[in-house]
């Protein structure tokens, strides 16, 4: 039996003193806070032999942007104390970058970059995160404000706010004020001239693998409030867009060139489309939303600039619209090429809704577009389960001459003018053809039934 004695122990207690004294102390160096590592930490894991170390863990694994040098008063500029934290966090597996509640933090354009940084990193926010309203932070202009891009494994979660402060775009004002109602302080935009032209994305997923997004707001986007592009492996659950439904070119979700993406239980107000499906996304899954004000659930614009476009496997269903431009909606521009098919909208409700149902190949946000005879082709668009009110016009499907859509059923479809006594427009079909599985109210008499006689006519190369 080996003994101890007590001048041993009492080394023993100086040393880890001393290591403890070591670990809470910081050198700052050309301005900049380094954090040091945890030495005691691994004394202590040492000293406890297969003991729980899991605390220790905790605090090795969690950057907390205060602890490097951000100030969190909402007039500060904390880019850097959050681009430093990154950095130390993306040397470690499932480590936490920290926002925590109770703090606003000014943040301009940043990028939270990979390849390089290990996977599964976690960025909690809790706390409130504003865009600046100066030019000069945006220079020429920027597409988006803050950036995660080439990440394996990437969670952004909490019960924070990003704050985009758009409302300096939207005006195109050269000064800008506003309360901002969590520290009851107005906050001013001082601009040496206008805003760029370019207004940004406020979060934006590019080239990651794995990405989760729950909990957080996103208010007051310039442009998009919430963009993937080229990821795979999508979850967006407990997500809220807010901005005005006048607010230009606001999408609430924004999805390209993603796969395997599954978007649950969000609430999305904004200026233009809720959910914006584009080129290059397919299996994509989307339920349990709230939409309103805004444009509704749309796939397109597609085939723009005589573009390829393809889009396949989605489901939109348990969907709640009001007030909005439209409520289930596939757009598409004269000239393009590709295909739109295997889509499901199921279990809509709508209420007050300008066109519930649309689909649009002659799609134009210009004063004039010049008529093509290529055509993204739609196919396999079922609409099932459909009920609310309508302002304008119940159905609407416009498709192309020379590609008509196909495939298109409806069943179970009940819509009614917001004026009983004075119907509005009946519904409208252009070329396209379909099955009527039950009866409609209004009744839908213009769907061709069949298949159109050049279906299958597209090119090899035209298609997806």
């Amino acid at each position: 039996m080996c003994r101890v004695n007590s001048t041993s122990i009492a080394f023993l207690s100086v040393l880890l003193f001393c290591f403890s004294s070591f670990e809470v102390t910081y050198s700052a160096r050309e301005g900049k806070q380094w954090r040091k590592q945890s030495i005691a930490g691994g004394f202590r894991r040492l000293m406890a032999k297969g003991g729980s170390s899991d605390v220790v863990a905790d605090a090795t694994t969690t950057f907390n942007v205060l602890d490097y040098g951000a100030k969190g008063d909402g007039r500060t500029d904390d880019s850097k104390a959050f681009e430093a934290a990154w950095a130390d966090a993306c040397k470690v597996e499932a480590s936490t970058v920290m926002v925590p509640s109770g703090s606003i933090f000014l943040v301009g354009p940043v990028s939270f970059s990979g390849p390089n940084c290990q996977p599964n990193i976690v960025f909690q926010l809790d706390g409130k995160i504003i865009a600046p309203t100066n030019s000069k932070a945006w220079g020429s202009g920027l597409l988006q404000w803050i950036e995660f891009t080439k990440l394996k494994g990437i969670t952004i979660k909490g019960k924070g706010t990003i704050d985009g402060q758009g409302s300096v775009w939207w005006n195109d004002s050269p000064t800008a004020q506003r309360q901002d109602s969590t520290t009851n302080h107005t906050i001013s935009g001082e601009l040496d001239g206008k805003m760029s032209s370019t207004k940004p994305t406020a979060l934006r997923f590019y080239g990651s693998n794995g990405v989760t997004v729950s909990g957080i707001t996103i208010q007051n986007s310039p442009q998009t409030h919430l963009k993937f592009d080229d990821c795979t492996g999508v979850q967006v659950s407990n997500f809220v867009a807010s901005s005005p439904g006048d607010s230009p070119n606001t999408d609430g979700i924004h999805l390209q060139n993603s796969q395997d993406v599954v978007i649950s239980a969000a609430t999305l107000a904004c200026g233009d489309d809720c959910v914006s499906i584009q080129t290059g996304c397919s299996n994509v899954y989307i339920h349990d939303v709230k939409c309103g004000p805004g444009h509704g659930i749309s796939i397109g614009g597609l085939g723009k600039d005589k573009t390829k476009a393809c889009v396949s496997n989605i489901t939109v269903r348990d969907v709640n619209l009001q007030n909005t431009l439209t409520g289930v909606r596939i757009k598409t521009w004269q000239g393009g090429s590709g295909s739109v098919k295997q889509v499901t909208f199921s279990d809509i409700q709508l209420s007050e809704v300008e066109t519930p149902i649309m689909i649009d190949q002659f799609y134009c946000d210009k004063s004039h577009c010049s008529n093509q005879s290529s055509a993204v082709e739609v196919s396999e668009i079922n609409y099932v389960n459909i009920r609310g009110t309508y302002t304008v016009q119940p159905v609407h499907f416009a498709c192309s001459d020379s590609l008509p859509c196909s495939g298109v059923s409806l069943s179970t479809i009940e819509l009614q003018s917001v004026k009983e006594n004075h119907p509005l427009s009946g519904p409208f079909c252009w070329e396209t053809y379909g099955e009527l599985k039950t009866s409609t109210e209004p009744p839908i008499s213009c769907l061709e039934s069949g298949k159109p006689f050049n279906a299958g006519a597209q090119s090899s190369s035209d298609s997806c």
